[in-house]
């Protein structure tokens, strides 16, 4: 074992828990513990949905590897946990995870940073004038949980009454619902890792956007990378990227997603802390594309966890 691997002494890895994105979790989670594992480091498996969290202590952890995706993993609450507890974890601290989970509030401080987005309305339960949001939002529009990720509970409207099916359905999930304008033309992906900005992948499918369905299940999405853009516009969308992240004062490694339209301006939709981990996810797509492996991305992340936060 390198002095190097050795210094991260006892690695949890953690991963399940109990959101909406579960099954995703388990997956990115084995993935990165095996690579830990292959590379020599001394990591075990954690499941907060199986195991308390003071079991960590008892077992003797060192440090805590991340690969929760969703509620109770990526929006603060954890990162706080581990912190009481004096336990150093990868990615984004409390604060960071809480406001990057919230589509919502991202939106708002896109607006403030004056960082391009897409025009949106928040609408609650008794929100019911969907003629009159729809018709603000250029005729059809797309319906987000406030915060939930890979795509859960969202769908496409472009009448009064599928808006409402779409925010009924979303209310599943959530109690705040963002309502964004749809944007039509290609979405991308760019990545963040220590401060750098990787090559941007642009994911295409044949499905009305990229939903759970594509990211997860189906054949037919591609993937390039880095994406077929040309240098002022990827260096433009790889800026607005970097400033998001910072915006919502996300750290360490994660994602922001975007959208290119047709007249060539891009919108940003959010900001992920957590984002997936198997080795087909986007985030080591990026990383193989600037040279790195999938096990050297995920110790390079492992080692931001040196120190508490």
């Amino acid at each position: 074992m390198s002095s190097t691997v050795s210094a991260f002494g006892k690695v949890a890895v953690m991963f399940g828990g109990n959101s909406a994105e579960r099954d995703v979790s388990l997956r990115s989670g084995a993935a990165v513990l095996k690579a830990l594992t292959d590379a020599g480091v001394d990591a075990f498996a954690f499941d907060p949905q199986q195991q308390a969290l003071t079991e960590l202590v008892e077992i003797g952890a060192e440090r805590v590897f991340i690969v929760l995706h969703g509620r109770g993993g990526e929006d603060g609450t954890m990162q706080g946990a581990l912190q009481l507890q004096g336990l150093p974890y990868t990615g984004s601290g409390v604060l960071g995870s809480a406001l990057a989970m919230d589509k919502i509030r991202c939106k708002w401080l896109f607006q403030a940073q004056q960082l391009p987005t897409a025009p949106f309305a928040v609408v609650h339960s008794n929100d019911t004038d969907f003629a009159g949001v729809l018709a603000s939002l250029g005729g059809k529009v797309m319906v987000k949980p406030a915060n939930e990720g890979s795509s859960i509970g969202m769908s496409a409207a472009s009448t009064a009454i599928e808006l409402q099916q779409a925010v009924t359905a979303a209310l599943q999930y959530d109690s705040e619902i963002l309502v964004e304008r749809w944007i039509t033309g290609r979405e991308f992906t760019v990545a963040m890792l220590n401060d750098q900005v990787l090559p941007i992948v642009e994911m295409r499918t044949p499905r009305a956007f990229y939903d759970y369905e594509a990211k997860y299940q189906a054949n037919s999405t591609e993937y390039l990378c880095p994406a077929p853009l040309d240098a002022e516009v990827t260096a433009a969308m790889q800026q607005t990227a970097f400033s998001a992240f910072k915006a919502v004062g996300a750290s360490g490694w994660g994602r922001v997603d975007i959208m290119l339209d047709n007249s060539g301006q891009h919108y940003l939709l959010e900001v992920n802390t957590v984002p997936g981990m198997t080795e087909k996810s986007l985030v080591p797509m990026a990383a193989k594309a600037a040279g790195l492996s999938f096990q050297q991305l995920v110790l390079a992340i492992l080692a931001q966890t040196h120190g508490n936060k």
